[in-house]
């Protein structure tokens, strides 16, 4: 069972997991050199727990208490029982949710250790805002993607936002960062994937005509909101792709492509 303590110091040295949440660069810094993300509300926490992250501690407003209770008499970490104010002045925002924890990251898996076992995977590159990170990981858990891979300039899934956009979908998919970019394509084409590049580029075949969820394993490649997917990467794809668009629109915004892109690979399979 966790401790419950009280904390009115906002400078107590136990609270320093959660100072400066606001700071993007320096919690990008500091949290896989710590090994540790933020999870912030109580689903949030809840699908962090069931997927198997351990708790260095958590962060509640009062009323916040008695909702987390089973989880409080649950884990052996610490519980900070703050009042809203407090918690603003730790954090540097309000915590509209009341809920926040310290969870252990795990060690990530290879890229290979996850190209082994899936059929379907998507592969990031230069996707650095974590809204997006968080919007394209919750349409890969809800539309049957096997894993994500991330080049290795993309944004931290496990950063607060992604996580919360994510609504904790971050923890259903397997994801890893390719060492290399592009040359780590290559290993995932070694392993028997057709590379598919996502791009509004009028020499790129629409996705109906490609008609991916025929084919037996599929890395459908997505690119950073604004510029797309590099020339490097276009050219080390196997085939291009697109979304036909009406209107005179020419694009989506990477999450909404992702997602339509995401059914349009994954259609008729097997339900898991």
């Amino acid at each position: 069972m966790a401790d419950l303590i009280t904390v009115e110091d906002p400078d107590d040295p136990r609270l320093t997991d959660y100072t400066g949440l606001t700071d993007v660069e320096l919690r990008r810094r500091r949290e896989p050199a710590e090994g540790l993300f933020i999870a912030e509300g109580e689903k949030v926490i809840r699908r962090a727990r069931e997927a198997g992250y351990a708790m260095r501690s958590m962060l509640l407003s009062a009323k916040w208490v008695d909702v987390m209770r089973d989880v409080i008499d649950e884990v052996p970490a610490p519980v900070y029982a703050v009042d809203p104010e407090l918690a603003e002045r730790v954090t540097g925002y309000h915590v509209h949710r009341g809920a926040l924890a310290s969870m252990q990251r795990k060690p990530l898996p290879t890229a290979a250790e996850l190209l082994g076992g899936a059929r379907r995977v998507v592969v990031l590159e230069s996707v650095n805002d974590h809204t997006n990170i968080g919007a394209i990981f919750r349409s890969a858990a809800a539309l049957g993607m096997d894993a994500v891979l991330l080049s290795p300039d993309c944004a931290d899934p496990l950063y607060r936002r992604s996580v919360k956009v994510s609504m904790g979908a971050v923890f259903s998919v397997p994801y890893a960062r390719l060492e290399t970019w592009p040359k780590g394509l290559e290993s995932v084409r070694e392993a028997g994937f057709t590379l598919l590049a996502l791009t509004p580029d009028d020499k790129a075949r629409s996705l109906d005509e490609t008609a991916p969820h025929t084919m037996d394993r599929v890395a459908l490649m997505l690119g950073a909101e604004g510029d797309g997917l590099s020339r490097q990467a276009l050219m080390a794809a196997d085939e291009w792709v697109r979304i036909p668009m009406s209107h005179g629109v020419d694009s989506l915004n990477v999450g909404a492509a992702a997602a339509v892109s995401f059914y349009a690979v994954t259609t008729g399979r097997p339900t898991p």
